[in-house]
């Protein structure tokens, strides 16, 4: 037994997996053929290494592997055999052609459950079964998701590419949702479960990647840095039963600085180009919360500002909620409460919406207010961290 980390395995085939599909892609002609053949050669390699050990050559390792199992079962198609019985590896002056597997995978033709089941499993290389775990659903429902979304792309013809600059800004912005979303599960699932640690490391890797393939698209920037900032904190978040530990409470010593520093030079980077999105926004808001040495040194009025712009940018009930976050910090209790308000129809079925609400009616000393509206987040979340820390609220204060 080599004992191989499952941090190191999974990184290794994160980037080699990818690599693999997005040049049998365009070699073999087909996306779903070349999508299951790197699919069971990660198989063999979740199998053999923590056996044997990564070998010392893990792409080619995997490309064997798909090669002779593409050999052994494609029988329908004669063309297949052929293209794969000429395939060496490496392949010889090849692009990195991850970039148009990326935008293959995040084409809006697709859903987006289906969008970020197909990313995972085609550019991170994971599983039907890591990805059903990762989100809490039963396999066949990622296997479903999975079927349907390569039957759409042979269907519907969906092009191998990455898409020309008078469609790129759409596309690009459906990518982002995408590893945005895999990124807001891992950091605060929705299920019941606190964080999935695997699915923020594959969000970061995804942006990442993005960001070295298209090192000037300051969204891209934007988006990785908010990552960045936000993963900084993570040995601080929770306490030692589970539960969240607000923000304001927080440990900041534990924070890990450098991460934070170099997240913010992404930032700066991104902010050159001089075309702000909501991405660039987002990251610079957490940036403020990351460089206060102390909460009482956070720049509310400046976080308030940026919620503003963030609001003209992308207008939407959540950023309005956090808006009225900062509106309590440089206006007080009662003005955020009205703002609040206003959201009460659109955000009835969100959890943070009424625990921000209880907050605010606990400063005006409206404690019984407080605690029904407490009790109704609780009821919406399946999230352990956040019942935790309601149900201490819920304890300390009724």
């Amino acid at each position: 037994m080599s004992g191989v980390p499952q941090a190191e395995l999974a990184r290794v085939l994160r980037e080699h997996a990818g690599q693999l599909a997005a040049s049998l892609v365009p070699l073999i002609g087909d996306f779903g053929t070349a999508e299951d053949l790197v699919q069971d050669a990660v198989v063999a390699a979740l199998e053999r290494w923590p056996l044997d050990g990564i070998p010392e050559r893990p792409d080619a390792w995997l490309f064997t592997v798909a090669r002779r199992r593409g050999l052994d079962v494609l029988r329908r198609e004669g063309n297949y055999r052929r293209k794969l019985a000429q395939l060496q590896w490496p392949v010889p002056a090849e692009p990195d052609h991850r970039l148009q597997l990326v935008f293959t995978c995040c084409h809006p033709a697709l859903s987006r459950p289906a969008q970020v089941a197909l990313t995972l499993r085609i550019v991170c290389g994971l599983t039907t079964a890591q990805i059903a775990r990762a989100f809490l659903v039963p396999e066949t429902t990622i296997a479903q998701r999975i079927t349907r979304a390569k039957r759409k792309i042979a269907a519907a013809g969906i092009p191998y590419r990455v898409p020309a600059d008078d469609e790129l800004a759409p596309r690009l912005a459906e990518v982002l949702t995408v590893i945005y979303l895999v990124f807001n599960e891992g950091y605060l699932s929705t299920a019941d479960q606190a964080h999935s640690k695997d699915l923020s490391d594959d969000a970061e890797w995804l942006a990442s990647l993005l960001h070295t393939l298209m090192p000037a698209e300051p969204e891209v920037g934007g988006l990785l840095a908010l990552i960045r900032l936000h993963r900084a904190r993570a040995a601080a978040r929770f306490d030692s039963d589970g539960g969240l530990v607000p923000l304001e409470a927080q440990d900041r010593s534990l924070w890990d600085q450098d991460a934070v520093d170099a997240a913010i030079h992404i930032l700066t980077r991104a902010a050159r180009h001089h075309r702000p999105g909501p991405y660039q926004l987002q990251a610079a808001i957490v940036a403020c919360h990351a460089e206060a040495r102390r909460w009482e040194d956070t720049d509310w009025p400046q976080i308030r500002v940026l919620y503003d712009l963030l609001l003209l940018l992308s207008p939407s009930p959540v950023i309005r909620l956090n808006r009225a976050i900062a509106t309590r910090y440089t206006s007080g209790p009662q003005a955020a409460l009205a703002e609040l308000d206003e959201l009460a129809g659109s955000l009835e079925a969100y959890p943070i919406f009424h625990a921000t609400k209880a907050e605010l009616l606990r400063d005006l000393g409206r404690t019984g207010e407080a605690a029904t509206a407490d009790q109704r987040a609780l009821s919406l979340t399946q999230n352990p961290a956040q019942q935790a820390l309601l149900g201490q609220r819920l304890d300390l204060f009724t």
